[in-house]
């Protein structure tokens, strides 16, 4: 039963960050310089290198100061 609810947390996830991604390409947040970005007739490759960087960077901040000992 437990990995039921995990696949559908997953597949959850997994839509909301697509979701999320479409949204800040229409608005041009994304992509930020440093991103690749492949384009073809029928696909579309986004590798967030920078976007990943500072993502780490603001989830290591937030987790030193929430889970401090």
């Amino acid at each position: 039963m437990k990995i039921d609810n995990l696949l559908i947390f997953v597949g959850i996830l997994i839509f909301l960050i697509g979701v999320f991604l479409k949204v800040c390409f229409k608005f041009k947040i994304f992509p930020l310089p440093g991103d690749i970005i492949i384009k073809g007739e029928n696909y579309f490759v986004f590798i967030p290198i920078t976007t990943s960087i500072i993502l780490s960077i603001i989830l290591t901040l937030i987790f030193l100061i929430f889970f401090k000992k």
